[in-house]
């Protein structure tokens, strides 16, 4: 078995494709923030189909169910991006509107910003998993969730993109990987090789939007 988790891939769908060439996995799970702002938000969601990946919810996954909703109508980039993905149909609405808050993933628990420090899903509330980076208040200085986090559940997460790359061990093993490396900034797409606890990065294409720090 192979398992990949991937970061947010934020529409793009060539560094996508090239991750999955690259490590030819059995089972891939990305950490939300699928469509918006990249270039091929409905070229994403035909890979996905392609290859039957699974997915958590991201902050920017929610906000396109809010646009659908009618809750966003002035949001434009929400806008375009769902009449981009739109043109394969409207499967992906109830495949995004059905995606969960976590996944339990080859010992990981896989959620798109962060976890209660206890590490309990139940005391992590719906802000917390879409949108948290830092613990108790979440601006600067307090610290970043993770550095504050007791649990003994190891966790998979993205939205950091400023972060980067986050590691973080227990007693020699990987207990946090945070995954948001910018792709859709500039950066890179990552993914992690859970059986091979392996990193792989595939660099973005170019930059497709300024990151807002």
């Amino acid at each position: 078995m192979r398992t990949l988790v991937v970061g947010d891939v934020h529409g793009c769908k060539d560094e996508l494709v090239q991750l999955l060439k690259r490590t030819k996995p059995d089972r891939v799970v990305l950490v939300g923030d699928l469509f918006t702002k990249g270039p091929k938000p409905a070229g994403v969601y035909k890979c996905i189909r392609k290859h039957g990946i699974e997915a958590v919810l991201g902050n920017h996954d929610q906000r396109l169910i809010s646009a659908l909703d009618g809750e966003r109508p002035t949001d434009t980039l929400a806008h375009l991006c769902i009449e981009r993905l739109n043109k394969t149909g409207t499967q992906w609405q109830d495949w995004l509107r059905a995606l969960p808050l976590f996944l339990d993933v080859e010992g990981f628990t896989v959620v798109h910003a962060g976890l209660h420090p206890s590490g309990r899903k139940k005391r992590t509330s719906r802000s917390t998993a879409l949108y948290r980076r830092r613990w108790p208040v979440d601006r600067p200085p307090n610290p970043h969730w993770h550095q504050v986090y007791w649990g003994t559940r190891r966790v998979i997460f993205g939205h950091d993109a400023v972060g980067g790359l986050v590691r973080v061990e227990h007693n020699g093993q990987p207990h946090i990987i945070g995954l948001d490396t910018g792709c859709v900034y500039g950066g890179a797409l990552s993914g992690y090789l859970i059986e091979e606890d392996k990193i792989v990065q595939v660099p973005a294409q170019r930059d497709y939007q300024a990151i807002n720090r």
